[in-house]
């Protein structure tokens, strides 16, 4: 906050005092206020006095009394004495009649009204105070008075309600309120707030200061507020509220008393100290509640009453009930003449308690003392400029002779381009170029050891935004990074989190960074805390983006698989996670397995392996792999498998070993791109020829043929309570024993295991001859023989390879038939680009059909992306799956460009996204347009207007829509085809008579908006107006203009139906040719071309409406140069002088001569120089000639228009003599031309038109010359900054910028030389425009 100004004075310049009466006698109290007609209130314990019997109340002017009759013991309380904002506290002290020289105690005190509960109406000024429970808010009292709760609404500013003063205890809140009416405005007032002279509020605004202001649509009324939080000592002292609008302006003064909070308990000589209250002749001290001086004086730190030493001690005296008389010491005399170590000692020694209070008072008082000799005006408290302007600090100086030193934050300042040193007279100027941000500091100016002190604040010019924040979704844990780019380096920006300002001191969670014109904010490892909206503000614009932290998850793609292998083979475990990023350890029975030249483990993008070379017995065991940080646990089985030779009889059928022989066949589900391996174990002797076919419909069209070869191939099974079971990612999972068909992983490979007891016998699989047999042992689709069984491999299983496999197995003994159904798998197809409907101001509704191919398996639900059209970066809309194929999205920026797209998800995964949508715009309809009336109403037609309306949003305003409906009908009918874009339209067309309503409606991308209605119906015929001229300012006085000059008059005028137009010149008709005349529905331009003498005169122009006239004159002179003067000829010649005289001109030029200009030259050179210009009379001596020469003399006329084309030559030379030449000048008789003043053209009364400057002329003569003073209503005008006064050749002027109708009243000018004075007088009158 700035530094307090000095505070307004008192309304009081007699204030009352408390007084002694004896009970039952009679107390009088007189006050007297500076101004008359103020209204006075008399309180009683803070209850206002009315008139009675005992009580008598009466106003004189400016003086007032309070009569007390027949005072009581009653009577013994506090009074106080109200005048607009000035309150003044006294009391009455009742003595008893037997007991005169005793001191009565002091009665209780009376309880005070609460701040908080005065009420507040409507159109209250008075400031809203809240202050915090500090102890005795008694200090902090504010007076509702009546002043203040009924001020009068301003007839004339632009204020409704201006801000009134405000008092305030220490750590209060305030608040200050201007309203400013609406109703005749077109756009929203500009109001600023200021501290002192210049020091601007707005940019103080922060944890102390707040400005809020609002609209109050009902009453048309802009409310501004000023609220001040936990207010301070330095806060109080005056303000400015300053309110402009397109054509007016208006301020504000009021003032801010902040006082300190007493503490609770006993008595706070602090506050006494401060308030100056101690008084009552040493029998009562009522400074702490009550003041003498009560609410004005109070507001200064007045130490005079309190530091003499017997008033202090007798109050004391008086508390502590002691009645020793103490002589009479003058304390700060002491102080005064004391060093400053011995403050404290003599304070103590005194009764001081508020030594703070007691060295400012001390400081201020030596200040006082001090006057300034060498500075006759100091700089102001402070200044303010933008960045890159140019400031000027002025002082003026006592002597013009001393010697200054401008200094910067205390060190000199050196000449320089930026800095410019001035020296005009006594004053001195320093002026600062091309203002910037390293110029915001403190300056003084220096004279030998005095100093005065000012500082200058500069502002920087708005910073745009350039480059928009983007939004982000990322995991726990990951680095999040905001950008922006600005469009100057250097800038301040500003981070906001859901409205919270981000700073550095925020446990170092948040790190900022600049790189020119871009700025970042950096959180290292984000969590689930940071979800929100963040903002980059700075003083020209800001941006928003939503940051997304999403649990982080690791998805296991593929787990590892129990594995069962022989001697000396290798082992390898592998599995496949989402984040290629995680690491993890390996587990063999819990010990973390460390890696060998036969154990080896790798890390590869997503894939860990585990591999164990040449197996032996003590590698079966269980293993497991954990990622690190996360709580998931893999785990497989080793089983080393044993090579059993078994004895197998010669001649043995073929048999197909499938656990589900005799049932019916079950179906093995593979993964699209997954390998399927189907192992099936086989028995004959000899060994059968193996056979897979693929069966259809219809044929085989796949056939296997695969001779024996290879090696047993190594599988595990488990049987338990007839069920198979089979171990996958680490967990069982159960088959019923029904199914033929059980399948687990191995090695990431899929793994059937059949029974060899189905009898394959009648199942139809014969082959036909239009079967191919293949004998294929590699490629994608491959079959693979060995010993006791054979394996069928599908290599990255595709849609196609679903079907029914056969396997059939031939040998002498006979044959063997099995059906195995596979099936194959995948995510779902993508969905179709999904479509936007119901789009809002943030929000729109999303929908979507499902997949034409849903993978095999249902689709689970979707999952919704968005992304802004410019940006590369898609965001996530849901977490969990939608179930439904539509859903409404939120929380989008209006105006924004937005696209979506949809994901389906089934149980294998989620599908490639769909197609993005259509690019969209959240956007809202406007709102209705304001202000909707009648402009003109014709017998077809009405004219209609309204203004845009008060919210349009991003979509823009495409244009309105009129719409016009019969009185007692609901069908509204357009009354114009398509939109409009104006804001006012002529409907025509309409039956003469009808009652019609009219709506209109704002329309953008978004739609109508809700329409505005004429209040009521309008009924369609010409309402008959009497003419009238609106006649222009300008040509209410002759309208002065040169030859050849252009003249172009417009006359407004109004009536209905359109009047006819008459114009005429000095009584006769106007020559078409020579002027023209064009008339509208509204008025008529006189228009010439190029002007000439002839053109001259009066001229009148006559608008008629049947019997109904209206009249109004313009006066037209044309002004051309003058003709030179006549008969100029020299009268005389003595010494070094010559005399001229000549006659007027001939021709004037059409305008009055103002003067003439005389010029002279040597017959030598014949140059011609000039001796008077504008020179009024018609004779003339040349002075200063030079001797010996011979001189020329010639003379041009002045008017208006300018000096004449020719000048009038002397016929003959003047020769002027040399010295020594016998010359007898005659002895004329001496002069004396003084003279008093004397007015020669009066002052006459004016009436003027409120808003345009008036001005008051006349002529005065006088030798010597006068000096003129002009006063207003007997007060001096000369330092009023509104007057500007202007004295030329005898012609006096006063200027009144934008008179008001308080500038209305008398006026003198007043002309003084030493031979007299003279005064004129005249009365200004100050209208109003209706």
């Amino acid at each position: 906050m700035p530094e307090p100004v000095k505070k307004p004075a008192s309304a009081f310049i007699k204030k009352p005092k408390t007084t002694d009466v004896v009970a039952g006698g009679v107390a009088v109290f007189e006050a007297e206020t500076e101004k008359t007609g103020i209204k006075v209130k008399w309180q009683r314990n803070g209850i206002e006095i009315a008139a009675s019997d005992k009580y008598v109340i009466k106003s004189e002017g400016n003086k007032h009394s309070l009569t007390i009759n027949s005072v009581g013991k009653e009577d013994d309380v506090t009074y106080a004495v109200i005048a607009g904002s000035s309150k003044v506290k006294f009391e009455l002290k009742v003595k008893e009649p037997e007991k005169v020289e005793e001191t009565p105690p002091p009665p209780e005190p009376a309880p005070q009204p609460a701040v908080s509960d005065a009420p507040k109406g409507a159109d209250t000024p008075q400031p809203t105070i809240s202050n915090e429970p500090t102890g005795d808010n008694k200090s902090s009292e504010v007076l509702p008075t009546e002043a203040q709760q009924e001020a009068p609404v301003d007839p004339i500013g632009v204020f409704v309600t201006r801000p009134q003063d405000g008092e305030v205890t220490v750590g209060g809140n305030i608040t200050f309120t201007a309203k400013v009416a609406g109703e005749s405005l077109l756009k929203k007032p500009s109001v600023k707030w200021f501290k002192g002279k210049w020091m601007d509020l707005g940019s103080k605004v922060g944890k102390h200061l707040q400005l809020h202001e609002n609209y109050d649509r009902n009453n048309k009324i802009y409310v501004f507020e000023m609220q001040i939080i936990e207010a301070k000592m330095a806060y109080a002292g005056a303000y400015r509220c300053e309110a402009a609008t397109k054509d007016k302006f208006d301020s504000c003064n009021f003032s801010l008393v902040v006082n300190e909070a007493p503490a609770t308990g006993e008595m706070d000589f602090r506050s006494a100290l401060r308030r100056g209250s101690m008084v009552g002749g040493g029998r009562r001290m009522t400074g702490a509640f009550a003041s003498a001086d009560g609410h004005e004086e109070g507001r200064e730190l007045d130490f005079s009453a309190l530091l003499r030493k017997s008033s202090f001690l007798r109050s004391v005296q008086r508390i502590e009930a002691k009645t020793e008389a103490q002589p009479d010491v003058d304390v700060w005399e002491i102080l005064r003449n004391a060093p400053a170590s011995e403050y404290e000692k003599i304070a103590f020694q005194y009764g001081i308690t508020d030594l703070r209070g007691m060295l400012k008072r001390l400081k201020r008082m030596k200040k006082e003392e001090k006057k300034s000799t060498a500075f006759a005006k100091r700089l102001e408290p402070a200044y303010q400029t933008d960045k890159g302007q140019k400031i000027k600090l002025m002082v003026e100086l006592a002597n013009p002779d001393d010697e200054v030193k401008w200094l910067k934050n205390g060190q000199e300042i050196q000449v320089s381009g930026g800095y410019i040193f001035e020296a005009l007279g006594n004053k001195r100027i320093l002026t600062i170029n091309h203002c910037s941000l390293a110029d915001d500091a403190a300056y003084q100016c220096v004279i030998g050891e005095e100093k005065t002190f000012t500082e200058l604040f500069v502002r920087e010019p708005p910073v745009l935004i350039t480059h928009s924040l983007e939004d982000q979704v990322v995991m726990v844990g990951e680095r999040v990074e905001f950008e922006i780019e600005v469009s100057e380096e250097g800038a301040t920006v500003k981070w906001e989190k859901d409205g919270v300002e981000l700073t550095r001191e925020e446990a170092f969670k948040y790190r900022f960074k600049k790189d020119g014109k871009k700025h970042y904010l950096i959180i290292n490892e984000s969590t689930k805390e940071d979800n929100g909206h963040y903002k980059a503000k700075t003083n020209g614009g800001e941006s928003v983006a939503e940051l997304i932290v999403q649990e982080k998850k690791l998805e296991v793609y593929q787990s590892i698989a129990d594995l069962t292998v022989k001697a000396r083979d290798q082992a390898v475990f592998k599995c496949e996670v989402s984040d290629e990023n995680v690491k993890g350890i390996w587990l063999k029975n819990g010990k973390e397995v460390i890696p060998n030249e036969r154990t080896k483990i790798s890390h590869i993008g997503r894939i860990h392996k585990l591999t164990i070379d040449d197996v032996t017995p003590e590698d079966e065991a269980d293993y497991s792999f954990i990622p690190e940080g996360f709580a998931y646990n893999l785990s497989a089985h080793l089983r080393f498998l044993e090579v059993k030779i078994d004895f197998v009889p010669r001649h043995e059928p073929p048999k197909i070993r499938l656990d589900c022989m005799g049932q019916s066949p079950d179906t093995i589900i593979v993964v699209a791109g997954n390998k399927l391996r189907l192992d099936v174990p086989i028995s004959g002797d000899p060994v059968p020829t193996v056979i897979w076919q693929k069966v259809n419909k219809c044929k085989a069209d796949l056939l296997w043929h695969l001779l024996p070869t290879g090696l047993l191939y190594p599988f595990e099974i488990l049987m338990l309570s007839n069920k198979f079971r089979a171990r996958q990612h680490g967990a069982f999972q159960m088959f019923p024993h029904s199914s033929c068909v059980l399948c687990l992983f191995q090695n990431n490979e899929l793994v059937l295991l059949s029974d060899p007891s189905k009898d394959i016998t009648g199942t139809g699989g014969d082959l036909n001859n239009d079967n191919k047999v293949f004998s294929d042992s590699e490629g994608r689709v491959r079959v693979e023989m060995y010993e006791d069984h054979c394996v069928f491999t599908i290599e990255g299983a595709e849609k196609e390879d679903e079907g029914v496999y056969r396997v059939t197995l031939k040998n002498p003994a006979g044959e063997d038939t099995a059906d195995i159904t596979v099936k194959v798998i995948d995510v779902p197809d993508p969905p179709e680009a999904p479509e936007i409907s119901n789009v809002g101001e943030d929000n729109c509704t999303v929908q979507w059909q499902p997949p034409k191919y849903d993978g095999g398996q249902p689709v689970l639900g979707y999952i919704l992306e968005r992304k802004k059209k410019k940006s590369y970066r898609w965001m996530r809309l849901n977490f969990d799956l939608l179930k439904d194929l539509s859903y409404e999205a939120k929380r989008m920026i209006e105006g924004v460009v937005y696209e979506m797209r949809i994901y389906a998800v089934n149980s294998v995964g989620m599908s490639r996204p769909s197609a993005a949508s259509q690019p969209f715009m959240p956007i809202a309809p406007p709102s209705e347009p304001t202000h909707f009336t009648v402009e003109d109403i014709c017998d077809t037609s009405v004219t209609l207007k309204w203004r845009p309306p008060e919210r349009i949003g991003a979509g823009g305003l495409d244009g309105y829509n009129i719409e016009y409906c019969k009185e007692g009908s609901t069908e509204w009918i357009p009354a114009l085809h398509g939109l409009i874009e104006r804001t006012s339209v002529l409907v025509k067309d309409l039956v003469t008579g009808d009652k019609l309503n009219f709506r209109i409606t704002a329309v953008n991308l978004a739609g109508a908006s809700q329409p505005a209605v004429t209040k009521e119906p309008i009924t369609v015929r010409e309402i008959l107006q009497r003419p009238k001229i609106w006649l222009p300012r300008n040509l209410r006085q002759t309208l002065m203009k040169k030859v050849g000059d252009t003249i172009n008059i417009v006359v407004p005028f109004q009536g209905k139906p359109r009047p006819k137009v008459i114009w005429t010149k000095d009584g006769q008709p106007i020559d078409s040719k020579e002027v023209g005349i064009r008339n509208s529905n509204t008025d008529t331009i006189l228009f010439i071309r190029k002007a000439e003498r002839h053109h001259s005169g009066i001229y009148e122009v006559e608008v008629q409406i049947e019997s109904m006239i209206d009249k109004a004159t313009i006066t037209i002179q044309i002004m051309d140069k003058p003709g030179p003067p006549q008969n100029v000829k020299i009268v005389d010649v003595w010494g070094f002088n010559v005399a001229l005289e000549w006659k007027p001109p001939q021709d004037d030029g059409n305008a009055p001569i103002t003067g003439y200009t005389v010029q002279k030259a040597d017959k030598k050179t014949m140059e011609w120089y000039t001796v008077f210009e504008h020179y009024r009379r018609t004779n003339c001596v040349a002075s200063d000639l030079i001797m010996g020469n011979e001189y020329y003399f010639r003379v041009f006329s002045e008017n208006l228009y300018g000096l004449s084309e020719n000048a009038a030559n002397t016929k003959n030379s003047a020769y002027i003599k040399k010295t020594g030449t016998d010359y007898k000048p005659p002895n004329y008789k001496e002069h004396d031309f003084s003279e008093a003043p004397k007015f020669t053209h009066p002052l006459p009364d004016r009436s003027v038109i409120s808003g345009y400057n008036a001005t008051l002329s006349c002529a005065v003569r006088g030798s010597p010359k006068p000096k003129i003073f002009w006063f207003k209503n007997k007060v001096d005008l000369s330092g009023d900054a509104k007057y500007r006064m202007f004295s030329k050749h005898g012609v006096l002027t006063l200027e009144i910028r934008k008179p008001s109708p308080f500038d209305g009243g008398l006026y003198t000018c007043k002309a003084v030389n030493e031979c007299g004075e003279a005064e004129i007088e005249c009365r200004l009158d100050v209208r109003v425009p209706q």
